[in-house]
């Protein structure tokens, strides 16, 4: 796999809670992909990809490393993303 939908690896990372929720963050407008804004849900992003995530009260810089197929536990979801904050959360 070499590409994934937005909303899905949004949702693998644990950066949300629901992939509904993921959908939401990215048709308001709050996710950029390269510094690009993106609306669409479903836009896939690749590796390499630096997404950023505008969340509540903080501001998420991930590098796109892995993709999953299923959503799986924290660590399972650390491996699939450079946190490019150094390590802020």
């Amino acid at each position: 796999m070499d590409r994934q939908r937005l909303d899905k690896w949004l949702w693998h990372a644990r950066v949300v809670k629901a992939r509904t929720s993921a959908a939401e963050l990215v048709a308001s407008g709050h996710v950029r992909i390269n510094g690009v804004r993106e609306k669409s849900p479903g836009h896939a992003v690749k590796l390499g990809d630096v997404v950023t995530v505008a969340l509540d009260n903080s501001v998420r810089v991930l590098k796109v490393i892995g993709f999953a197929e299923r959503r799986g536990d924290a660590a399972s979801a650390r491996v699939l993303y450079d946190d490019l904050q150094g390590g802020k959360e």
